[in-house]
């Protein structure tokens, strides 16, 4: 009985148990000759990787034990640190706030034109195209070395990400609340206020939440080329050769990070009303 009902779906759903041919194994092939060639091309070597590991460990070795050296010197690491947050908190909420009404126009469902959108949306991909280390040597020739620099470096690349996020939430979002909206007499922008952000509120926060954590790595990176915070701190550090020092500033650098995550997922509990553990 098994074989024939075996047989009964094998013939009405033939094309699905049909043989796929070489496509698969040429693409696979394909794809392993290019990964080849890439690691070659680009000078991967074993010998070259084996012999770093053993570098790798003598630097771990002179990491440790972390020292901060004196009282002064852990205040400054701390005041740059908290620098950082600052950063990445003011940039992260800059860019959402110049992001959001953007996104509306860039959304397929909320926009007033569709040009405006089409070049909107261009705008988006400029800005987020360009890497945030990037924008923060352009601002820093701008308005000069400090942390006011890192805050636009780390602003101007979240719009355009969260342009491109925001307005995807929205284009996803149901419309049967908008139309019940329009359909008791409300407005364009009664349409958009009570029918669209109430829907995808949770889910731009949640955004913003993350790339808040996010912007604090990256906020530690664009100091070392004069944005301000700990980054500039770690590549003194690391330029003296003092890895006792650079080891505690990067777990100071852990520690706030898994901070602010937990931090992160109980305001994002608390706010959205998800049934997901904190960390």
């Amino acid at each position: 009985m098994k074989t024939l009902e075996d047989a009964a779906i094998r013939a009405r759903y033939a094309e699905s148990f049909a043989p796929r041919g070489h496509a698969g194994s040429l693409i696979t092939a394909a794809a392993l000759g290019l990964f080849v060639y890439g690691l070659w091309h680009l000078g991967f070597s074993l010998t070259k990787l084996i012999a770093g590991a053993g570098s790798l460990g003598s630097f771990v070795v002179m990491m440790f034990p972390p020292d901060w050296g004196d009282t002064t010197s852990l205040w400054r690491y701390t005041k740059a640190l908290a620098e950082t947050v600052a950063i990445a908190l003011l940039g992260t909420l800059l860019a959402a706030t110049i992001a959001l009404p953007l996104s509306i126009i860039a959304a397929r469902n909320a926009t007033v034109s569709q040009v405006l959108r089409f070049f909107t949306r261009r705008g988006f991909d400029t800005l987020r195209g360009v890497e945030t280390l990037v924008w923060a040597l352009i601002w820093i020739n701008v308005v000069g070395l400090g942390p006011f620099a890192g805050v636009l470096a780390i602003a101007t690349s979240d719009i355009g990400s969260f342009g491109k996020l925001f307005s995807e939430a929205i284009e996803a979002s149901d419309k049967r609340p908008v139309e019940g909206v329009v359909a008791s007499g409300g407005s364009r922008l009664h349409a958009i206020r009570f029918g669209i952000l109430p829907q995808v509120a949770p889910v731009l926060i949640s955004q913003a939440l993350y790339y808040f954590e996010s912007n604090t790595r990256s906020a530690t990176i664009i100091g070392i080329v004069g944005a301000g915070g700990i980054g500039l701190q770690l590549s003194e550090q690391i330029r003296t050769l003092e890895w006792q020092t650079v080891c505690f500033i990067i777990i100071m650098i852990l520690v706030t990070v898994s901070a602010i995550d937990m931090l992160s997922t109980r305001i994002r509990i608390a706010l959205i009303g998800k049934s997901v553990p904190p960390v």
